[in-house]
C-alpha cells in the first residue's frame, strides 16, 4: 500500500492510493452517463482480455501531484466526450477538496458501452 504523507507540526498525515481511488471512484459513479467502473474480466484460458491493470483506477504520485487513470463504462446514448470531461472535473475537483493532493490528469478509457437487456416479449396465444 503506498500512502501520499504530510509532515505538519503536529505529526503526520498519510493517505493511501486506495483511498484517493476510492474518492475518485465514488465522484466518477456521480455522473449522468456513467453506469459503472470498467472490470476487467478472463477468458476461458484465464488470460487477461485487455492488457492492463485489473483495477478500474491507478493512482500515479510525483511529489504529491497526482495523475488519476480511471476505466469506465457507460451507458448507451451517453455522448463520450461531454460525459469524460464531467468525470474529469468531479474527479479532480473532489480529490483535490478531500485530501488537499493536488490533481495535474485525470485520464479517462471508455472501457464499454451498457446496453439495456430488453425483456423477452410475449405472444399470446390467439
Amino acid at each position: 500500500m503506498s500512502n501520499v504523507e504530510n509532515r505538519q507540526p503536529t505529526g503526520s498525515l498519510k493517505i493511501s492510493k486506495e483511498v484517493i481511488a476510492s474518492i475518485a471512484g465514488t465522484a466518477a459513479k456521480e455522473i449522468n452517463g456513467v453506469a459503472d467502473l470498467a472490470t476487467f474480466t478472463t477468458n476461458i484460458k484465464g488470460w487477461l482480455m485487455k492488457k492492463q491493470s485489473p483495477k478500474p483506477i491507478i493512482i500515479n504520485l510525483s511529489d504529491d501531484v497526482a495523475t488519476i487513470d480511471i476505466h469506465v463504462v457507460l451507458k448507451n446514448g451517453a455522448k463520450i466526450p461531454e460525459t469524460s470531461e464531467k468525470i474529469q472535473n468531479a474527479v479532480k475537483e473532489a480529490v483535490q477538496n478531500m485530501t488537499g493532493i493536488t490533481v495535474s490528469r485525470v485520464n479517462i478509457c471508455v472501457a464499454g458501452i451498457e446496453f439495456e437487456e430488453r425483456e423477452p416479449e410475449i405472444i399470446a396465444a390467439q
